[in-house]
Order: structure tokens, then C-alpha cells, then sequence
């Protein structure tokens, strides 16, 4: 028996252990079926436009599925990676967030939206560690519950709203937490310091309110914080300081109070501290200059005061300091010329007062230098380019002295430069005007001499150049070696000679001012040739001569200044057709013969026209009206008028008749429906188009129509049909003509107006192209880049060459057309209606603050509008997306906090991503960006003007390196 009993024991044994084996492949199998199901129900609940995940099928094993990873090449689901896959979709909640072994979850920078499932934390399995939801457009509030495991949750960059769940602080085993970039509402949770282990805490960008909590020194593993970009209030907690792990503070765009606390000289650690745009008073702790690990240090835009002390000496690694927009008062520390690794230094806007430390810049590694607005004297530093990579020099506003020194001359990595409006004396080197880099020069205000016609001028990328408000003297050079000039100001000088006639080939001219010097001769004609000027002031001078017939040929000529001088002869009559003109004076002149009494000339004000020996012309002008001729030559002036009339009646009289006619004064025109008041801006367009045309077009769905046929031009136009005719005031229609007037490659023409007492039209020229809301996303780089200067073109048009200037006042996508060579063409606002259209424009979200507010329009509220379509055009989301919440300035919030804490991948539109894209320019994105956030200031004050607008946003465009962790300097 025994014998027997021992022959069974194998027999057992081996049952037992096929049973387990059985049992295991059951179970395995069990569980594999329901990650199978629960994948493939994920699959079928989106939408996969890239096909990525195609091979999710019974062709493969799971284990084998795109951006599946199984445990150690098992039978089970370790980890799910479909970040930045261009899905789309709901999740449900017997979602992905229920496979039972999962470790890793990333579906990031996707399209997802809806509301985070309820049960995503309560259901979620145990073995979770790493989370990812960022970067989508997910909604609705943070689910409550918790997973103590994981340490990994990352839910920023959507549009989750809502106050912070309090079960937060349940995540005790959390080493990363990124909720920015949402719109989350209340306090910060006191719970969250329970969360011991974090090392990554990131919150910023939201609408969080009252206090940072105490508690803090609990979280001792804490390394970075970011929770700028909200209203949180009170003071910096002392307990701050006892983070000493801490690499990383950032505080930025709060209402934080009271000083700084001495107690973050204790975070010894501490590489980047960012309290700027807060209201920060007192002075810098000492303590401050003791963090020697320091690279990056801005305490900016706050009421801090005192002096800058010394002991910033202690800060060997700071490559970045910025205490601009402050109260600071006392000398520039001799100490900060001892930084070795400086490269960026911005004072500006301060109370400094003394000189310019003398070795400032031997021996740092200066980029940028700005000491603007400030009180200091004394003579600029010889050193300041020592590092040879300096190549932004802004000093202007200052009470500076002396010559420019010749080390700066020689400075040839220089690109911006502005000295004016100091005390600045001596000529310029023969160096510095052969700077290779430089595209803006402004040294404008100082007491600068010499003769700089007979020097050598060699700056081929110069676009801006001031010289204004010198005591140069001499002839005016005959090129300034630069063929991209837009902006040439050399007035209120002594130079004198004759104007070159070289000036003509700057044909990328817009501005140009000659005014208050000792010129000469006649104004040369081939300045005609310079198409893209709408600035011209040649006033106070001593030119004679008649005035060019062929300024009337200038397209976009809007103001131009004659006055003061020795000019002789009749006033052009041409100069009363352009449509363009706005401002014009010829005062003070010995101008004789009538004053044409159209376009520019038709309101124009007497003290325009004065001094000189004119006749006829407007009511406005006061002139006498012109007088027959009743002397003894009489018949022969008779004569010699009826010869050339006939010599050129064939040729021109037909046409001057009709274009005069036509152009602007008004025609009664009677067809079946009535007697109709017809005017056109553009003598084609009148000789195109007839009321017919006009009343057909009105009742056309699309409201386009071609003109009349029988025109050589087979011309298209757009008819804008006014609702309520007898409501319109009568100011509109004289509004309606200023508006005729304006002609801009980058705006949408009005051509003409056509009413009767019942009905009233308003005629644009038709635009073929699409708006910039319908195709913003398809653009690559370089046609945004390309839209956005066009749009600024515009408004520096409208606000600084119309007199008075012209207000968009709703400044969004809806009003620009794209036409088919990728120009933008802005479509301006009908003046002083109540209507629909213009009522609706305040609840716009591309209005400015202040504008909602007060309902009055300003430029710098076109300004605000423009900040938002260049984030639109750099982020490819718009305000109106409901991630912002209800409040306007939430997009612009974001973009705050993604400029200062966020890797440019984690918000630049994916289509013009670097890496994406072979068009695309890190450097020029983070540029743009940054002269939006300074156009979209809440502060009106602190936006620049179009002008300087369009400016940077050139020089963004052309810039190829530089800091791109820099905010932009009011110096723009």
C-alpha cells in the first residue's frame, strides 16, 4: 500500500499544476479580453483623421498597436502614448482610464474636448503613476477623488473651470501637478501642501483668487513653482524661504502687496525668481543678493524703491536682470560690471540717477542694454559692446553727454540704437555710419554736429533713421547706403544745398521729413517716384520753384507739408483729384492763381493757405474769389487759353471735364424707382458702374455684381445696402466722403454711395478672397507673417497719416479679408451708426477693456484688438474659445503665462510649429508673441502707437537669434 501511494503522488502533483495553468491563461485571457474591449471602444468613440491608429485590429496583437506598450513585453497594458496624434473625441467613462494595469496614460496635444470623466479618479486603476490630459480642450470641473499612487497628473493647457477639488491634497504621492492654463476659479486648496512629495507645482494662468497658503514649508521638495498669471492677493508667505530645494519661484501678474520677504535669501538653490507686474513695495532685501546660483532675476513693473545695492556683485551666474517700470532711485551699482555671464540688462523707466558705470560691459556678455527714462548724466561707456554681441542700445530720455564714443562705432553686431533726447554732443564717426547691422537708428533731440554729407554711408539694413533736432549742417548725403528705408527724419538741422535727386530711388519710403533746415532749389521731381510715401514735410526751408505736378501721382500720399518756403506758381490743380491726400499746407509761400477747391483742398482750414496769393478754393479757406482779368493784356491771355484749348481738347479736356465731374461731386440720377443721389471716389468705378448696376446688385443673395460691360474694365463690386434710410443723420454722408478718400493696398475701398429717400447703398470694391477666421489655420508661417504686417500696415495708415485718425474699433478676423496673394484688407466700421453691427462690436471679444467699460474708442483699443489676432495668428485659438471663461482678458492671460513659463511647443499653433514647418522662426515667434502681450496691456498708456507697431514687428520678423526668454521693453 505504501508503495502504491507513493507511485500517485507524481500523478497529483502534475494535475494540480495543469490545473493552475489552466487557470492562469484563463485569467490572463479574462483580463486580456477586457483590455481588448476597452481599447477598441476607446477606438470607436474618436475620431482618428491621421489613421494612427489603423492597426488597432485583429491583424496584431494588442501588445503590437500603435502607442500601445505592453509589461515586459507581456500579455498586459503598461503604458498608452497617442500625445499629439490629431485625435478628436469625447471619453466616456468606462474609458482608457479603466485598463487594469496601465502605469502610463498620455493622450496630450490632441483635440479632445467634453468633460473629464466623473470617475476618472475613483475608477482609475491603483497601478497609475502618470497621467496626461494637457493641451486639449477639455471642459467642465476637476473630478474629484484620488489615486494615492500617482505621481504624475498633468491637466493644463484646457478649458477646465471651477474651483480646485480639495481632495487634491489625497494625491500624497504626486512629484508633478500642472493645472495652468485653465480657467479655475476660488482659492488655492490649504490641502494641496499636504501633497509632501511634490517637486513640480504649476497653477498659473487661471482666475485663482485671495492668498498663497501657509503651509508651504511642509512641501519641502518642492523645486519649482509657477502661479503668476492670476489675482492672487496678499503677501509672499514667509514660509517661501524654507523651500530650499526650490530652483524655480514664479509670481508673476498677481495683485501680491507688502514687501519682499527676506526669507527667500534662504533658497540657496533658486536659479530663476520672477516677481514682475505685481505691486510690490520697499526695497530688495539684501538677503536677495546672497542667491549665488541666481541666472535670471525680474523684479520689473511693480513700486519698488531704493537704491540697487552693491551687493548684486554676489550674482556671478545672472545672465538676465530686470528691474524696469519701478521707483529705484540712487547710482547704477558699480558691482553689476563685475557679472561676467550678464547678457540682459533693463533699468528703464526708473529714477537712476549719476553716470553709466565705466566699465559696464568689459567684462560682461551684454545683448541688450536699456537704461531709457531715467536720470542719468554723465558721458556713454566705451565698453558697452566689449562682448561683440551687443546688438540692442536703448539710452534715450536721459540728460547723457558728450561724444558718442568710437567703440561703439565700431560695434558691428548692433541692430537697434536709440540715443535721443539726451545732451549728446560731437559728430559722428566715420564708423558709425558704416554699422552693417542696424535697421533702426534714432539718435534724434541731442546737440550732435558736422557735416554729414561728405562722409561715407554704408548701412544696408537701415530701415529707420533719425537725425532730427541736431545741429548737422552742410549738404545732405546722396544715399544712406540702404535701399529699405521706410522712415527718414532729418528736420531741425542746418543742412543746406539742394535736395538729391537720388532721395527718389528709396522707394520703400513712407515717412520723410526735411522740415526746419536752410535748403535750396527746387524740390526735385524724381521724389514722385517714391510710391509708398504717405509722409512729406519739406516745410520751413528755403525751396523754390513750383510744386511737382507729379506728387499727384503718388498712390498713397496722405500728408504733405510745403509751407514756409520760397515755392512759386499755381497750386497743381492734379493735387485737389488724389484720392489719398488728407493734410495738406502750402502756407507762407508766393503761390498764386486759384486754389483748387476738391479733394484735400475741400475743407481745408485758411491758416493752410495763408501768406501766399491764392484765390478761389473752399469756404474754409477765407480766400477771395478769383477775379477776371480786365487789363490791357486781356484778349492775349484770351487768346493763348482758346489755342491750347484746342491743341488739347481732343486729348484731355473730355477727361478732366468727366473726372471732375464724377470723381467726387454728387449726380442726380433718375431711373424708375426715383431720383437717386450718385457719388463715386474713383473716376473708372464711374465710368464702370451705374445705378442699375447698384439697385440689381443690392437685391443679388451674395450682393456682388460687375459694373457695366461695355467699360473696358470688366469691374466687380460689393453693394452694402443701409437699413432705415431716414434715421441717418446727415453728418454720416459728409463721414461717408472722408472715408471715399482713403486709398490703402491694405484696406477694403469704399467707391461710392448711391440713395434715394427710400433707399441708400453703399458701394466697396469686391475683394476676392476669404476671411481671416475661415482659413487662419490652413496658413503656413510665412503667409501669417505676411498678413499680420499687412494689418499693421494699415492701421499705422489709419492712425497716423488721417487727419483726425481713423478708429476700427472692432479689430477681429471677421473684418479682414484675405485676398488671393495672401494680403490682408481691412474692412473698416461704418462712422457715428447706432446699428447693429456697431452696437454688437462692444460685446466683441477683441474690444479692449476700457472700451467695454466707457463704449468710447481710442487707437490704442484698435491696438488691443491687433495684440489679439497676432496671439490668434501665433496660437491658432481665438478669445471666443470657452477654455478663456467669461472673462475678455483670459486669452490674453494665457498668453502671459506660456511667454514666461511654457515651452513654445506647448502653445504655438501645431501648423507653424518649428520642426514642422521649414518656414518657421523660433526666435521671430517668441518675438511676436511679445510685442502682442505689450500691445494687449492693460494699461491703454502702455501700448505702443501703430507706428512703432509695425516697426517691431519688422524688426521681429528680420531677427534670426536673441533671447527668447526676454519680455519686451517699453523701448520698442
Amino acid at each position: 500500500m505504501a508503495k502504491t501511494g507513493a507511485q500517485a503522488s507524481p500523478v497529483v502533483v502534475f494535475s494540480m499544476f495543469m490545473l493552475f495553468i489552466v487557470l492562469f491563461f484563463s485569467f490572463v485571457v479574462s483580463d486580456n479580453g477586457k483590455e481588448v474591449e476597452i481599447l477598441l471602444s476607446f477606438k470607436s468613440s474618436i475620431y482618428d483623421p491621421s489613421g494612427f491608429l489603423s492597426n488597432w485590429d485583429s491583424s496584431a496583437t494588442f501588445c503590437q498597436w500603435h502607442g500601445v506598450t505592453c509589461y515586459n513585453n507581456l500579455s498586459h497594458v503598461d503604458k498608452l502614448d497617442l500625445s499629439a496624434k490629431n485625435l478628436t473625441g469625447k471619453l466616456v467613462s468606462s474609458s482608457i482610464f479603466h485598463l487594469p494595469f496601465i502605469q502610463t496614460l498620455n493622450i496630450s496635444n490632441n483635440q479632445f474636448y467634453g468633460e473629464i470623466p466623473e470617475d476618472m479618479f475613483s475608477s482609475s486603476s491603483s497601478s497609475l503613476r502618470f497621467l496626461n490630459l494637457s493641451n486639449n480642450n477639455f471642459t467642465g470641473q476637476i473630478p474629484s477623488g484620488s489615486i494615492p499612487g500617482l505621481e504624475v497628473l498633468d491637466l493644463s493647457n484646457n478649458m477646465l473651470s471651477g474651483k480646485i477639488p480639495p481632495e487634491i491634497g489625497s494625491f500624497y504621492s504626486l512629484k508633478f501637478l500642472d493645472l495652468g492654463g485653465n480657467v479655475l476659479v476660488g482659492e488655492i486648496p490649504v490641502s494641496i501642501t499636504n501633497i509632501t512629495s511634490l517637486q513640480f507645482l504649476t497653477l498659473a494662468s487661471n482666475q485663482l483668487v485671495g492668498p498663497i497658503p501657509h503651509g508651504l514649508s511642509k512641501m519641502k521638495s518642492l523645486e519649482w513653482i509657477y502661479v503668476g498669471y492670476n489675482n492672487l492677493s496678499g503677501q509672499i508667505p514667509e514660509e517661501i524661504g524654507m523651500l530650499t530645494s526650490l530652483n524655480h519661484l514664479d509670481l508673476v501678474y498677481n495683485n501680491l502687496t507688502s514687501e519682499i520677504p527676506s526669507s527667500l535669501g534662504n533658497l540657496s538653490d533658486l536659479q530663476y525668481l520672477f516677481l514682475y507686474q505685481n505691486k510690490l513695495t520697499g526695497s530688495i532685501p539684501d538677503s536677495i543678493f546672497g542667491l549665488k546660483k541666481l541666472v535670471s532675476l525680474d523684479l520689473s513693473d511693480n513700486s519698488l524703491s531704493g537704491e540697487i545695492s552693491e551687493l548684486v556683485i554676489h550674482l556671478q551666474n545672472l545672465e538676465i536682470l530686470h528691474l524696469f517700470g519701478n521707483i529705484f532711485t540712487g547710482k547704477i551699482p558699480k558691482a553689476l560690471t563685475s557679472l561676467p555671464r550678464l547678457q540682459v540688462l533693463q533699468l528703464w523707466s526708473n529714477r537712476l540717477s549719476g553716470e553709466i558705470p565705466e566699465s559696464l560691459g568689459k567684462n560682461n556678455n551684454l545683448t541688450i542694454l536699456d537704461l531709457s527714462t531715467n536720470n542719468l548724466t554723465g558721458r556713454i561707456p566705451d565698453g558697452l559692446c566689449s562682448s561683440g554681441r551687443l546688438f540692442k542700445l536703448i539710452l534715450f530720455s536721459n540728460s547723457l553727454e558728450s561724444a558718442i564714443p568710437k567703440n561703439l562705432s565700431t560695434c558691428t553686431s548692433l541692430q537697434r540704437v536709440r540715443l535721443q533726447k539726451n545732451r549728446l554732443s560731437g559728430e559722428l564717426s566715420s564708423e558709425f555710419t558704416k554699422l552693417p547691422l542696424v535697421y533702426f537708428l534714432d539718435v534724434s533731440n541731442n546737440d550732435l554736429s558736422g557735416n554729414i554729407g561728405d562722409q561715407e554711408w554704408d548701412i544696408p539694413a537701415l530701415e529707420m533713421l533719425s537725425l532730427a533736432g541736431n545741429r548737422f549742417s552742410g549738404r545732405l548725403p546722396n544715399s544712406f547706403g540702404s535701399q529699405k528705408i521706410e522712415d527718414l527724419d532729418l528736420s531741425g538741422n542746418g543742412f543746406s544745398g539742394t535736395i538729391p535727386r537720388s532721395f527718389g530711388s528709396l522707394t520703400e519710403l513712407m515717412q520723410f521729413s526735411l522740415s526746419g533746415n536752410k535748403l535750396i532749389g527746387e524740390i526735385p521731381k524724381e521724389l514722385s517716384s517714391c510710391k509708398k510715401l504717405v509722409s512729406l514735410d519739406l516745410s520751413h526751408n528755403q525751396l523754390s520753384g513750383q510744386i511737382p505736378s507729379g506728387f499727384a501721382e503718388m498712390p498713397v500720399l496722405s500728408q504733405l507739408d510745403l509751407s514756409d518756403n520760397q515755392l512759386s506758381g499755381e497750386v497743381p490743380p492734379q493735387l485737389g483729384k488724389m484720392e489719398s491726400l488728407i493734410q495738406v499746407n502750402v502756407s507762407h509761400n508766393h503761390l498764386h492763381g486759384s486754389l483748387p477747391s476738391t479733394g484735400a483742398f475741400l475743407a481745408i482750414n485758411s491758416s493752410a493757405v495763408s501768406g501766399n496769393d491764392l484765390c478761389g478754393g473752399a469756404e474754409t479757406s477765407a480766400l477771395p474769389p478769383c477775379k477776371k482779368v480786365k487789363n490791357l493784356n486781356w484778349w492775349f491771355y484770351v487768346a493763348c487759353s482758346l489755342v491750347a484749348l484746342v491743341l488739347l481738347a481732343f486729348a484731355a479736356f473730355g477727361f478732366i471735364f468727366i473726372r471732375k465731374r464724377n470723381n467726387l461731386e454728387l449726380k442726380r440720377v433718375e431711373n424708375e424707382d426715383g431720383i437717386w443721389e450718385l457719388q463715386f471716389f474713383d473716376s473708372n468705378v464711374s465710368k464702370s458702374v451705374t445705378v442699375d448696376d447698384i439697385t440689381l446688385s443690392a437685391k443679388q443673395v451674395n450682393g456682388i455684381c460687375r459694373g457695366n460691360k461695355s467699360s473696358a474694365n470688366d469691374f466687380q463690386f460689393v453693394v452694402k445696402e443701409m437699413n432705415d434710410v431716414n434715421s441717418i443723420p446727415s453728418s454720416f454722408w459728409s463721414e461717408i466722403k472722408q472715408l471715399g478718400k482713403l486709398q490703402h493696398p491694405n484696406l477694403v475701398n469704399l467707391i461710392g454711395t448711391c440713395r434715394s429717400d427710400k433707399n441708400a447703398y453703399l458701394v466697396y470694391e469686391y475683394i476676392k478672397g476669404k476671411l481671416l477666421s475661415e482659413i487662419l489655420h490652413e496658413l503656413t508661417w510665412e503667409r501669417r507673417r505676411q498678413i499680420a504686417m499687412g494689418i499693421a500696415k494699415a492701421l499705422k495708415f489709419l492712425h497716423s497719416y488721417c487727419s483726425p485718425s481713423i478708429i476700427v474699433g472692432d479689430m477681429s478676423p471677421e473684418r479682414v479679408i484675405v485676398d488671393g496673394k495672401d494680403e490682408p484688407r481691412l474692412r473698416l466700421r461704418l462712422p457715428g451708426l447706432l446699428s447693429t453691427e456697431n452696437k454688437a462690436f462692444i460685446s466683441s471679444e477683441y474690444v479692449a477693456p476700457e472700451t467695454r467699460e466707457s463704449k468710447d474708442m481710442s487707437e490704442k483699443s484698435d491696438i488691443y484688438g491687433f495684440g489679439l489676432i497676432l496671439i490668434e495668428l501665433l496660437t491658432g485659438k481665438s478669445p471666443a474659445d470657452a477654455e478663456f471663461g467669461d472673462q475678455h482678458q483670459s486669452m490674453v492671460e494665457w498668453a502671459r503665462y506660456c511667454y514666461s513659463d511654457c515651452h513654445l511647443d506647448m502653445w504655438v499653433d501645431p501648423m507653424i510649429r518649428p520642426g514642422h514647418a521649414s518656414d518657421v522662426n523660433h526666435n521671430q515667434i517668441v518675438e511676436t508673441l511679445s510685442l502682442a502681450l505689450h500691445c494687449t496691456a492693460g494699461d491703454p498708456t502702455a501700448r505702443p502707437s501703430a507706428t512703432d507697431v509695425s516697426k517691431t514687428l519688422q524688426s521681429a520678423f528680420r531677427i534670426t537669434s536673441c533671447v527668447s526668454t526676454l519680455k519686451l521693453s517699453s523701448s520698442v
